[in-house]
């Protein structure tokens, strides 16, 4: 069968979580979860009490079940946590993770994946963060466990990536190349992984699922196909009005009066040669309209990624009083995002939605204490020793200094780890009642989501955003250009 038109975006911490990555794959598309930091997701709604069950009923069907019930005995509340206590807090991400650690994330990210493709024969990916490498490898196998049918990554340069698929689709152990400042050109350091010391039974090989590299130039595509460990299926060539982390700008970079990143002839993604390539391969960045779309297939592309639409759609994992308000906001015109060059700690240009309360505000911002107590952006870097450290340029101004980190790096740098926890429903309470505020992402698209309400209409659902794209009815099943 030819590949769908519609990749729903893998967005955020949850926003892209199990219920909008379903909704979409019924419809015949590519409904796609995030995989970010799919952990602590997990272990939150466990604390909450799994309202629903679904969580719960996802274990039921890991293939290892006391590895499962383990989890389930160590983090699930029945009842759900006291309010006015925070939650539990897991082990940072380091080079060397215990058993436990790995155990819980292979399984977060098989619940995930299980909870998106239950009930229905659709299609569906998870989406990764090259950048976040730590917790890499558990997370892909998780997935794979789960029978996921694509895995897509951006932000980095994930050449080892098709590699490792294919060693994991046959439980076999990998290692994957970790970036670290600091480190010379004869360095190689590198995290380990091995099946089969977490899963202690056999299981059948697993189907590989097909790799889509998100990339934002003809070069980098260029560049895995020749150095890739393995099979590349596609691309999402991702421009920089998209949600979310943005690929920098080439050259020197320069702001605008408003002090947002300029982009430039150099940054527009050669088509014909990505075409040239043979592959399929998705547009994405503004392409949330029926024209876009049909742009897209002329140009020769498979079809187009859709963030931000979804993103406030009703299955989506944002908070429904952020939603509810910040569609009310982008309705009456108020619809405000900029493009943040210091706010990830990742050091991309990141998309910020204005929204009163929130981390966009100054004052908010200056309020909050800074810490770093989640930890998936931190960096790993060469001490002077030799020996490996972690940091972030969002932690205590103190703390990264300690750790051989320039002042000048902190500066604007925002927590998007928890910033984006509460975008969905899981702030964490600190201590001294701090609550966390959210931080809310989103493509340059969120200034037109009015044109998805209907005359008195305040929500609308994934299906409707698929039948506005392709001109399809809602309930017509696979779509088509």
């Amino acid at each position: 069968m030819p590949e769908p038109v519609i990749i729903q975006g893998g967005m955020g911490v949850g926003v892209s979580g199990w219920p909008l990555a379903r909704a979409v794959s019924r419809q015949g598309q590519i409904g796609v979860v995030s995989g970010t930091a799919l952990d602590t997701v997990f272990v939150r709604r466990l604390q909450l009490g799994d309202p629903g069950g679904h969580l719960r009923r996802a274990l039921a069907r890991f293939p290892v079940p006391q590895l499962a019930q383990r989890i389930l005995k160590r983090f699930f509340l029945p009842g759900g946590k006291a309010p006015e206590t925070g939650f539990a807090l897991l082990p940072l991400w380091t080079m060397t993770p215990d058993a436990a650690r790995q155990e819980l994330t292979i399984v977060a990210n098989f619940v995930e994946v299980f909870l998106a493709k239950e009930g229905h024969d659709g299609l569906v990916g998870i989406n990764y963060l090259e950048k976040i490498q730590l917790p890499m490898l558990p997370s892909l196998y998780g997935a794979l466990l789960a029978s996921v049918d694509y895995v897509l990554m951006g932000a980095g340069i994930p050449r080892e990536i098709p590699g490792a698929l294919d060693h994991l689709a046959r439980h076999e152990a990998v290692s994957l190349r970790i970036h670290v400042e600091g480190a010379t050109a004869t360095d190689d350091f590198r995290t380990w992984f091995d099946p089969k010391a977490i899963i202690a039974q056999a299981l059948p090989p697993l189907k590989r699922p097909k790799f889509l590299a998100i990339i934002a130039s003809s070069t980098l595509a260029l560049a895995l196909l020749k150095k890739a460990t393995g099979r590349i299926d596609g691309f999402v060539v991702e421009g920089p009005t998209a949600g979310g982390h943005n690929a920098p700008p080439r050259g020197e970079l320069q702001l605008t009066e408003g002090g947002e990143p300029v982009y430039g002839s150099r940054d527009t993604v050669d088509l014909e040669v990505i075409k040239s390539l043979g592959l399929p391969f998705w547009l994405a960045g503004s392409y949330g309209a029926p024209e876009q779309v049909q742009r897209a297939v002329q140009v020769g592309a498979t079809g187009v990624q859709v963030g931000t639409l979804f993103a406030f759609c009703q299955e989506s994992g944002i908070a429904q009083e952020i939603k509810v308000s910040l569609i009310e906001q982008a309705r009456r015109g108020k619809g405000l995002v900029f493009t943040d060059p210091r706010a990830s700690p990742a050091g991309f240009p990141f998309k910020v939605v204005h929204m009163d309360g929130s981390l966009s505000e100054p004052a908010v911002y200056d309020e909050r204490p800074r810490l770093c107590d989640l930890g998936y952006l931190r960096a790993v870097y060469k001490k002077a020793d030799g020996t490996l450290g972690y940091r972030c340029p969002a932690e205590p101004v103190e703390t990264y200094q300690s750790k051989e980190g320039a002042c000048e790096e902190t500066g604007g740098r925002k927590c998007l780890c928890n910033g984006l926890m509460a975008t969905i429903g899981l702030p964490q309470r600190q201590r001294h009642g701090y609550v966390e505020p959210p931080l809310v992402t989103a493509g340059d698209e969120f200034t037109h989501l009015a044109r998805m309400l209907k005359p008195g209409q305040a929500a609308y659902t994934a299906a409707e955003v698929i039948a506005y794209l392709l001109g399809a009815s809602p309930e017509g099943g696979r779509a088509a250009v």
